[in-house]
C-alpha cells in the first residue's frame, strides 16, 4: 500500500508492515540512513512496542501504530513542542471521524484521554549532530481504536470500548496525517503560541486544579499553573513555581 493509495498528502512516503518490533525503532534506523522528512512507518501490530521511559506499549492488531520522520530546523529545546503538535493532530483526527465525540482531552505532556482514560500517546525521539544541531525527530503515535491494555497505572480505553464503534487504522492514519500536516505547518510558520493555546483549551486539567507530578526520584503535589513557552509544565508547589521538563501527571490524591 502506498501513500497515494491511502490518500495521504504529497511529501509523505508510507512504509507498511504487517508486524514489526517497534515502528519508532525502524523509523530511527531509516532516519539515520538518510530517509527524508515525511517518511511514515506504519505497522498493523508491534511485538516490542514501547511508550515513554521505555514502558511496554501493548500493540495488538486493530489499533494505530505509526512513526513519522521529521527534520525541523529548530532549537533542540523546542523539540518537545512537536508532541503537542502530534497530540492536536490525533485529537483533530478523532473529532473528524467520530461525531460527536465528547470528553476528549489532552494530558501533559503527550497523552490523550477519553472520558478520563488514556486513548492515545505520543513518543518523541531525536538525534543530534554534536551538541547543537538537530539531525532528526521521530514522532511515534499509538491510538487505541479497538483494544486497550488492562491493569495499567493510568486507566486506558479505546474508541470501541467507549461505544463509538470501530475505526479502521487506515482511516485514522489518513486523518492523522491531514491534521498533522496542518498543525506542523502552523508551528513552523508561527511558533508554539497557537499550538499551546489550542492544547490548553482542551487540557484534561484546568489551570489552578490540583495535580500530582511524579519525577524520577520523587513526587510533587501542587496546582497546575500553565505551560511555558517551550511546553514545560509550571506547577505551583508550596508557594513556589516549579518548572517541570519531564514527568508523569496524575490527579491529586
Amino acid at each position: 500500500m502506498t501513500a497515494r493509495q491511502l490518500g495521504l498528502a504529497p511529501g509523505y512516503r508510507l512504509l507498511c508492515y504487517d508486524s514489526i518490533g517497534s515502528t519508532n525503532e525502524e523509523a530511527k534506523c531509516l532516519a539515520s540512513s538518510g530517509a527524508p522528512e515525511g517518511t511514515l512507518v506504519w505497522a498493523r501490530e508491534q511485538t516490542a512496542g514501547r511508550g515513554r521511559r521505555g514502558r511496554p506499549w501493548i500493540s495488538p492488531n486493530g489499533n494505530l501504530y505509526v512513526s513519522l520522520i521529521l527534520r525541523p530546523d529548530c532549537r533542540i529545546s523546542s523539540v518537545g513542542q512537536l508532541g503537542f503538535v502530534a497530540a492536536l493532530a490525533v485529537g483533530g483526527a478523532l473529532r473528524a471521524i467520530v461525531r460527536p465525540i465528547e470528553r476528549l482531552a489532552y494530558k501533559w505532556p503527550n497523552d490523550l484521554l477519553l472520558n478520563g482514560r488514556k486513548i492515545a500517546g505520543v513518543l518523541l525521539e531525536s538525534e543530534t549532530v554534536g551538541s547543537e544541531k538537530l539531525s532528526f525527530v521521530v514522532v511515534g503515535v499509538g491510538v487505541n481504536l479497538i483494544a486497550s491494555p488492562q491493569g495499567t497505572e493510568f486507566p486506558a480505553t479505546s474508541i470501541l470500548e467507549e461505544g463509538y464503534g470501530e475505526i479502521i487504522p487506515e482511516v485514522m492514519l489518513e486523518e492523522f496525517v491531514t491534521h498533522f500536516r496542518s498543525w506542523f505547518a502552523n508551528w513552523r510558520a508561527e511558533g508554539f503560541a497557537s499550538v499551546r493555546a489550542a492544547w490548553l483549551a482542551a487540557a484534561a486539567i484546568a489551570r489552578g486544579e490540583p495535580i500530582r507530578v511524579r519525577l524520577d526520584a520523587l513526587a510533587l503535589c501542587g496546582r497546575f499553573r500553565d505551560l511555558d513557552r517551550e511546553g514545560n509544565l509550571l506547577l505551583d508547589c508550596a508557594g513556589e513555581c516549579r518548572r517541570i521538563t519531564a514527568g508523569e501527571v496524575f490527579p491529586a490524591a
